[in-house]
């Protein structure tokens, strides 16, 4: 297949491309790559399918933990463009484009307890789980659609100087989203263990 890896120059993104990279062709996409889009800008998304591919991965997403106290609605705006709604854009270009039997695969998020700062982010992720649950009903022609919501990546919190195995490593969370390109779940939320 020819996937298409948006925010493969992250941590995740990387991750999947290797992960993918041996059995498909692999198109890396990010903000500053050869091939270029972002998912705040829905016309930049338009590129990923300027020739055709098999499946779409989305790895770019992502909404920083913010006190509720310090929102503002510019914030709460631009994170709602960019995760949730680019992801939806996403996916419905997606939908349009991609040969019968076609997948995308999008990241949410999850965490086991509240944590603070992170409302906006259970909003997004939230809304996004309901979004693939419902968007798979109307996929026709065989399009899948599904959501891998990863908790802490084990890498992340050693970067922040925290105990990695409180999280999941980066390895296990790509065969996540590599298992869902490859098989025929469609409408699924996964969270990698």
């Amino acid at each position: 297949m020819k996937i298409v890896v948006l925010g493969a120059t992250g941590l995740v993104g990387r991750a999947v491309a290797a992960t993918l990279g041996p059995r498909h062709e692999v198109v890396r996409v990010s903000r500053s790559s050869a091939v270029r889009a972002d998912l705040a800008d829905p016309a930049s998304l338009e590129a990923l399918f300027a020739e055709p591919v098999d499946a779409v991965v989305c790895c770019a997403a992502n909404v920083p933990l913010r006190p509720l106290a310090e929102l503002t609605g510019e914030q709460v705006l631009d994170d709602l463009r960019g995760k949730l709604l680019g992801q939806v854009a996403l996916a419905r270009l997606a939908a349009e484009r991609l040969p019968d039997g076609g997948s995308v695969t999008l990241t949410g998020g999850t965490f086991t307890e509240p944590l603070p700062g992170s409302g906006l982010g259970a909003l997004v992720n939230a809304g996004l789980e309901g979004f693939v649950r419902s968007a798979a009903a109307e996929l026709t022609r065989g399009l899948r659609i599904n959501v891998v919501s990863p908790g802490w990546i084990s890498e992340t919190l050693e970067a922040m100087g925290e105990d990695g195995a409180r999280g999941t490593p980066v390895a296990v969370v790509a065969e996540a989203y590599r298992a869902l390109v490859e098989g025929d779940a469609n409408g699924a939320t996964v969270i990698p263990r």
